[in-house]
């Protein structure tokens, strides 16, 4: 997946905006006004930071060298998968969608009851 694939992948879910609210190079994607996924345009590799079920987050990080603790997030909550092909698509897509629904059950019921039932 590259990084346009994972733009259009993120933009296809319900209430997501995508911002630069850091600077000019990092895409932040947003449900509701919650940061579910970001990366840095800069680089030449993909790098995309989501957030994980902690417990989730060591399995992955003990499973894949390329998925790593959140590079500048809350280490325990977040992590940094860098897509080189180590990992598949179907399993990354999985990731993206985990991070969606940690952040959307986050949001507050009566938002969570309009919105995404």
């Amino acid at each position: 997946m590259n990084v346009e694939e994972f733009r259009m992948y993120c933009l296809s879910k319900q209430l997501v905006s995508e911002e630069f609210p850091f600077d000019e190079t990092t895409l932040v994607f947003k449900v509701c006004g919650k940061m579910f996924a970001l990366t840095g345009l800069e680089s030449p590799e993909l790098k995309v930071n989501l957030k994980c079920d902690p417990d989730r987050a060591l399995e992955l990080r003990e499973s894949y060298s390329s998925i790593n603790e959140g590079y500048h997030m809350n280490k325990v909550h977040w992590n940094t998968l860098t897509v080189d092909g180590s990992f598949s698509d179907n399993l990354f897509r999985e990731l993206i969608d985990h991070s969606y629904d940690l952040v959307v059950g986050g949001l507050p019921k009566k938002i969570r009851e309009e919105f995404f039932q």
